[in-house]
């Protein structure tokens, strides 16, 4: 199902509309990028050299903004040695400038289906500050030390100058590693990535393997929305990027001063719901059973688990960041209970720089830390509001992920009103029965779903018939009704 050409303009149109109404920036000031010129052709590069260590990063095919780049190897003594490179954007940024002030601004990459409005100028986020390969770049470099089941049992972290070699896919790697034409470097990823998923299995992590909707286009052809299920490669090196977070809060702990990404426990009326929703939908779920346990022998392609694993996700809202500081205790005092409730530690986001504004801030903490040095005034400074301004930028991100695919949804049923789909039901209002949400399979379209209020309850996590009664973009989102 695609969005014809005639039917482009509109959507075009919409997503313009969209972006006016939310007050997204268009473009970098003048001083911005006269700032971000200068400080791509002279970024202040560190003393130590590591181009030595064949880095290489896993990406979307055609990303640019190239936040990290790996090194996998065996210890002599048994374990393993992770390097892992993260993109140093204070080389380019000064604290108090144009670049740091408009970054401040924007908080983080927005990505709508006809651009994207960048957290940096171009010529720092995808060009001079990227971590692409055969060019020299700045960069927080970790060595994490692993044992044998892949316990994290020393860390290292400075800045150092590196090159990576490849610039690798997911698909392209999950193939590699399938068929064991991956070197070991690559072929480690599999190796270290299953034993820390076993690790988060212990501690009673969560990972859910929801099936994402995306909005993609095909070179410049139409927009289509699809249902993409996560490769067991992404997983794999989602695992690196969380233990690097949990490295990272660990070091800011033992210093003192520190900003985490923390999510509280779920309120016991909200899993007390889920369990409801389980016995509905047929999955078995022991009252001795933890639900960590549960959501991890879930199978996402079955329709009445893909359905429960999108209501778990209720679960983890509320997220936020809490800072703490040693010399500011009545201001900033250390949380009592600083883990996230998800990744079952303390964790910190730290590995998306070129994205995201606090990862900046956790990556001179970490260093400060590492060195046994007091973290710099101006990080120090900037706590006060990190976690306001992040709140602002995830508040704005959400929206416009939202609004995009209402957005496209809109585009793809607008010309066929009154067409009959089938679809699964994934979400029943507890006040209103025969009201909640659907999965078409065919296009990826998720909309809201209105019976008769006399009529019977929606069959939760079964398929079912739905008619499009409303579909225009940018004016009124995708409405069904039963068929």
């Amino acid at each position: 199902m695609h969005v014809t050409d005639t039917e482009r303009a509109p959507l075009a149109s919409a997503l313009r509309e969209l972006r006016e109404r939310t007050h997204v920036p268009r473009s970098f000031p003048p001083a911005v990028l006269a700032e971000a010129e200068r400080a791509a052709r002279r970024p202040r590069m560190p003393a130590h050299d590591a181009t030595d260590v064949p880095l290489f990063t896993i990406d979307p095919p055609g990303a640019m903004d190239l936040d990290q780049a790996m090194y996998l190897a065996r210890r002599e003594a048994g374990g393993f040695r992770v390097y892992y490179a993260i993109a140093d954007v204070a080389a380019f940024v000064t604290p108090g400038g144009p670049l740091d002030q408009e970054a401040h601004d924007r908080v983080v990459t927005l990505y709508y289906p006809d651009t994207r409005i960048p957290l940096h100028p171009r010529m720092i986020g995808e060009e001079a500050a990227s971590l692409l390969p055969d060019h020299d770049r700045p960069a927080v470099l970790w060595r994490l030390d692993l044992d044998t089941d892949g316990t994290v049992v020393g860390t290292d972290v400075r800045r150092a100058v590196v090159r990576s070699r490849a610039r690798l896919d997911y698909a392209g790697v999950q193939r590699a590693i399938d068929t064991g034409t991956a070197e070991e470097p690559l072929a480690l990823l599999r190796e270290i990535g299953l034993r820390r998923e076993e690790l988060e299995r212990t501690r009673g992590g969560i990972s859910l393997n929801v099936p994402e909707q995306e909005v993609v286009r095909r070179d410049d052809g139409p927009y289509e929305l699809a249902y993409r299920a996560p490769l067991p490669a992404d997983g794999w090196n989602a695992q690196i990027s969380l233990m690097t977070g949990m490295a990272a809060a660990q070091l800011m702990l033992g210093a003192g001063t520190g900003v985490l990404r923390t999510l509280p426990a779920a309120p016991e009326s909200a899993v007390a719901r889920l369990r409801r929703v389980a016995r509905a939908l047929g999955v078995t779920w022991p009252e001795t059973m933890p639900y960590a346990v549960v959501v991890r022998a879930l199978d996402p392609n079955d329709t009445q688990h893909a359905a429960f694993l999108q209501e778990c996700t209720t679960l983890l809202r509320g997220a936020g960041y809490t800072v703490f500081d040693r010399e500011r205790p009545s201001l900033h005092p250390v949380p009592p209970d600083p883990g996230h409730a998800a990744v079952a530690a303390p964790y910190a986001h730290c590995t998306a720089p070129l994205r995201r504004l606090v990862d900046r801030y956790t990556s001179e903490l970490c260093l400060a830390a590492s060195a046994g040095l007091d973290a710099p005034e101006w990080v120090r400074t900037a706590l006060d509001t990190l976690p306001a301004e992040m709140e602002r930028g995830a508040r704005r991100a959400g929206e416009a992920e939202r609004e995009c695919v209402d957005l496209v949804e809109a585009a793809l049923l607008r010309d066929r009103i009154g067409e009959v789909f089938d679809a699964y039901v994934v979400d029943v209002l507890d006040s209103r029965p025969t009201a909640g949400t659907v999965h078409l399979y065919d296009p990826a379209v998720i909309g809201h779903v209105e019976g008769d209020g006399d009529g019977p309850p929606l069959p939760l996590g079964k398929r079912m018939q739905v008619r499009v009664i409303q579909a225009n973009p940018g004016r009124e989102k995708v409405w069904f009704a039963p068929a």
